[in-house]
């Protein structure tokens, strides 16, 4: 977890390199921050190296070796079965002997933690230290390299710790008047709003121990006492900086309710700042937010941590893949950016687009289908290039018996509770709902679906009335033998349910076409799960015999398109969010075209990408200028099947239903709908942190969840990567609020 206190004021000690003079700055620090009456702490977690030489009051980890931390822990481990710490071991340790300081200050005070060597040098993990440090997000001080070659190794380390988000409050390095690295750097950093501070050089150590005890006393000494931009200002620059950021913090929920207006968030229901929430900073599965000041009591709020984990239990709508500051991420993202920045696209290449156009139309979503892929910048944008697509494609080949305004009229056929995206053809696509506004116009026709969910332990389908009278199917409610016999879709095409609603949909579709509707020219799924809808669960049968029956004949060509091209909206459920790539090998076909986003960048960037079909592409072959626009069968769950089972059981709840990472839980309640407030009343316990020791929030803290609802539905999406401690954990925190 981040630390930040009131009170007690930490900075991390990083160096640019081993021999840099760590260990000399940081005592010098610690003694300046004692002259001006501050109580101090200091703690170097790592020592390796002769016990003479090791300060174990102020460390938590000492090994006897003088090597780097994690072969000197492999080495103390050797023949004695002894694990090496992991990273979660480490950061906890480290968060609790900086909770236990703070808890110490109830007047202003200061603590320096020192780290091992260079920025980049191992943890006993074997984890770099600016990435196993991370979590922690302490401010951090950067030991500049004064030698030759200095000013590259210092630059290197900031770019290190900028890319991670660590906040660099200062540089400080010795001043060499020969090699007078200060000098470049300062300027350098003052463009970037970095002090730096240039100290001077303790004197060469002395061969008598009492002489040089007196030497270093004495410099030490000089060096607090020197004013000009010496290590008693920086103190004070210090203390500025944290000032500065709990100022900040504390100003940000009143800016926010003056200046920003949030999506899908009624401001009439917000009331005031304590229903703001701040992020400081995200890592893994947490977001590290500001404690509103009611929760933090007057006698101890010098002593508590002004920041608590909070569990990102939506996975920041449905984006969040391998967790929030994910280092792979970041410098792939930062090595595009340095390479292209933004560059041109159309008659154009460049090596990451090509590699992932490859990798989805050959070996991804649109192995066996897809023959192009083209590139937006998110989902909706994207549903906006299939819409275009299939209705290019299914003008030009019924352009015989369409005219002007009949192609200007086109429709698409769907399922009630589709969402699509929020630009206006994209909502078009849908019939009208809390999503629409004043522009919308829906055009098509919708079939309200069956879904399946879990109901008091059972697997039920829940048909609805509309096909239950149609087809004189009954019960409406179905048990199923099993989730998995309910998603293996090839076993039951010739099931009498399949059979009613292939009888439906005909019946259905036959009026359609004798009435005097717009003619239909595409059909738009998301397949499995509606998300926004309220994450229904769609039964996988009907949308396979809705894309049979909408196809036609079953012999047809399958390099063409026929009938109505198929759009799969997978911007939600693809690329494993519910545990597969794609739908299309559970449910059987392939669509015409597909769309996914979210997931593609990790949650890092926005961008989507539509794959086609070489039917539905050719359709656009022209000389004129362009229109502008896994597991086979089976199903899985990150959620434990006891747990699942134990809240369909529950009073309050309707139903609950999980793929994947996702699980969705329906209340009861009367008034369900998108409005209903059920869900969020009912989980609201979530939002206050909850735990003990043994938490699994980074630091080991007490942590709240972070959720969102759709009326009276409550949803919870997990990363890819999720730990199964953190999963049971929330887990509990869900069976608790729903016990209470």
């Amino acid at each position: 977890m981040s630390l930040l206190f009131k009170h007690l004021r930490v900075h991390q000690i990083f160096g640019a390199n081993t021999d840099v003079g760590k260990t000399i700055l940081t005592s010098a620090l610690v003694r300046a921050s004692a002259s001006k009456d501050n109580n101090v702490f200091y703690l170097k977690p790592v020592s390796t190296g002769p016990i003479q030489d090791a300060d174990d009051r102020h460390c938590l980890y000492r090994f006897d070796e003088p090597v780097s931390p994690h072969l000197a822990a492999i080495l103390a481990g050797e023949g004695k079965k002894q694990e090496v710490p992991s990273d979660k071991t480490f950061v906890d340790s480290i968060a609790s002997y900086i909770s236990r300081c703070a808890s110490q200050s109830a007047r202003k005070s200061h603590m320096f933690v020192e780290t091992a060597g260079g920025v980049h040098s191992p943890t006993l993990s074997g984890t770099t230290q600016v990435d196993a440090y991370r979590p922690l997000f302490l401010p951090t001080i950067l030991i500049g390299d004064s030698k030759l070659g200095g000013i590259s190794t210092t630059l290197s380390s900031y770019e290190s710790l900028l890319l991670r988000g660590y906040i660099i409050d200062a540089i400080v390095l010795f001043r060499d008047e020969y090699y007078r690295n200060w000098e470049y750097l300062t300027p350098y950093f003052a463009e970037r709003g970095i002090r730096v501070s240039a100290v001077d050089p303790p004197p060469p150590k002395h061969t008598n121990d009492t002489e040089n005890s007196l030497l270093t006393e004495a410099y030490y000494k000089s060096v607090v006492a020197q004013e000009d931009n010496g290590v008693s200002s920086l103190v004070d620059h210090l203390d500025t900086c944290h000032a500065n950021r709990l100022q900040e913090l504390d100003s940000m929920p009143r800016r926010t309710l003056d200046t920003i207006w949030w999506p899908f968030v009624q401001h009439g229901l917000v009331n005031g700042e304590k229903d703001v929430t701040v992020i400081d900073s995200a890592h893994s599965d947490f977001f590290s937010i500001r404690k509103p000041p009611s929760s933090i009591g007057n006698s101890t709020a010098g002593q508590l941590s002004l920041l608590a984990p909070e569990h990102d239990g939506s996975a920041s709508w449905w984006t969040q893949t391998l967790g929030h500051a994910h280092t792979p991420l970041t410098l792939a993202a930062a090595r595009a950016s340095g390479r292209y920045g933004h560059v041109m696209f159309p008659q154009a290449t460049h090596l990451p687009a090509l590699k992932l156009a490859e990798r989805l139309v050959h070996d991804g979503p649109g192995k066996g289908w897809a023959s192009r892929a083209f590139f937006s910048d998110n989902g909706s944008t994207a549903m906006e290039v299939a819409l275009k697509m299939a209705l290019r494609a299914y003008s030009m080949k019924n352009q015989s018996e369409l005219g002007g305004a009949d192609k200007s009229a086109l429709g698409i056929l769907g399922l009630k509770g589709s969402y699509h995206g929020d630009t206006i053809g994209a909502m078009d696509a849908c019939e009208e709902g809390v999503y629409s506004c004043e522009w919308h116009s829906a055009k098509g026709y919708w079939f309200d679906p069956p879904t399946i969910a879990i109901q008091q332990g059972k697997v039920v389908i829940s048909v609805p009335p509309a096909i239950v009278s149609a087809t004189e199917l009954e019960p409406s409610a179905l048990e199923a033998p099993s989730l998995s016999w309910a998603y293996n879709v090839p076993a039951r095409l010739q099931s009498p349910l399949a059979r009613a609603y292939r009888e439906f949909i005909t019946l259905s579709l036959e009026k359609l076409e004798k009435s005097n509707r717009p003619k239909l020219a595409a059909l738009v799924l998301e397949p499995l799960v509606m998300g926004a809808g309220g994450m229904l669960f769609v039964d996988p049968l009907f949308q396979r015999v809705l894309i049979d029956v909408v196809r036609g004949e079953s012999n047809r060509d399958p390099s063409q398109w026929s009938g109505l091209p198929v759009i799969f909206d997978e911007v939600f459920v693809g690329l494993y969010r519910i545990g597969m790539e794609s739908t299309g090998p559970l449910l059987g076909v392939t669509p015409d075209i597909s769309v996914n986003a979210k997931i593609l960048t990790g949650g890092l960037i926005p961008m989507a990408i539509t794959l086609a079909s070489d039917s539905i592409f050719k359709a656009f072959l022209s000389n004129e200028k362009a229109m502008h626009f896994f597991m086979s069968g089976s199903v899985w769950s990150f959620w434990d099947p006891g747990f699942i089972q134990t809240i369909s059981h529950m009073d309050s709840v309707q139903e609950i239903m999980t793929l994947g990472s996702v699980l969705a839980i329906k209340i009861k309640d009367d008034h369900a709908g998108y409005v209903s407030h059920s869900a969020r009343n009912l989980f609201q316990p979530l939002s206050e942190a909850t735990g003990d020791a043994s938490s699994c929030a980074p630091g080991g803290a007490p942590f709240s969840v972070h959720f969102r609802t759709l009326g009276n539905v409550a949803y919870f999406i997990t990363s890819l990567n999720t730990p199964p401690t953190v999963i049971r954990s929330l887990e509990d925190k869900i069976w608790t609020t729903l016990q209470k």
